[in-house]
């Protein structure tokens, strides 16, 4: 997905709600509750994990779903799975089995097992994430423009890749980064590392997302500016260090400056 393959980079302006994003030459997305609707897939992911860490270690389940950020029948959007890396969700639960007597390289290697066994059931993610209902109208319409789009995510980047292939966004999406190279969101240089992929300043890219981490990273990356998008929840506390919010793309407009 090199920069080569796609058409000269176009100038528009995104109006969202009452703020505008003028001289916009690049957009990156957040993969997980932005793009794909992934709320069903992480809440089982998450109940299978914590099943088979307490199979186990009996009594660490309930603690370990609150960590992950389990609130009743519904997964928090800005909690430790829906927006951490694996490594952290694998360290946070081994915490909780270290809390019960265990050593350290015991208990990672535990947590380790069992998400390698709950991996099992789903196979394939990408299967399992579908499309947000109006994502690809968007993300065409936005090529249509001419503007230049990426994906920084804190999923594995072989994950996104696939993604990208199952949905048949490879014309679209020029760069994806996840949290294999090293570093991940809120990092700035995540961001910086795809703007130099797709060859345009930070100064001119947008970021959109779903988490305090993707505006944190736009910010510290001198983004031209973060917007949240909230799919309809009616909590939208955990957008608030967004720059504006819009509920679909559908919502957004789009203009040549």
């Amino acid at each position: 997905m090199s920069a080569s393959h796609f058409g000269s980079c176009q100038l528009v302006t995104i109006q969202a709600g009452a703020v505008q994003f003028d001289n916009i030459q690049a957009i990156i997305f957040d993969k997980d509750g932005t793009l794909a609707d992934s709320q069903d897939f992480l809440r089982s992911l998450g109940q299978r994990r914590a099943r088979l860490v307490d199979a186990r270690i009996p009594g660490v389940q309930e603690p370990l779903l609150l960590a992950f950020g389990w609130e009743s029948d519904r997964l928090n959007p800005a909690g430790l799975l829906a927006v951490g890396t694996r490594t952290e969700n694998e360290i946070a639960a081994a915490a909780y089995i270290a809390e019960t007597g265990r050593d350290w390289m015991e208990s990672l290697e535990t947590a380790r097992s069992a998400f390698a066994e709950a991996d099992q059931v789903f196979k394939r993610k990408a299967d399992h994430t579908p499309l947000f209902e109006g994502v690809l109208p968007f993300l065409q319409t936005l090529a249509g423009k001419g503007v230049k789009m990426a994906i920084a995510s804190s999923d594995t980047t072989p994950n996104i890749l696939d993604f990208i292939d199952r949905y048949d966004l490879n014309s679209l999406i020029q760069a994806a980064i996840g949290s294999t190279f090293g570093f991940s969101k809120p990092d700035p240089r995540l961001m910086l590392k795809l703007c130099e992929k797709m060859n345009v300043s930070p100064a001119a890219t947008l970021v959109i997302g779903d988490s305090t981490a993707d505006f944190e990273m736009a910010r510290s990356a001198g983004a031209a500016g973060c917007l949240g998008v909230s799919w309809g929840r009616n909590d939208v506390t955990y957008l608030k260090k967004a720059d504006s919010f819009v509920q679909t793309f559908a919502d957004m407009g789009i203009v040549n400056a």
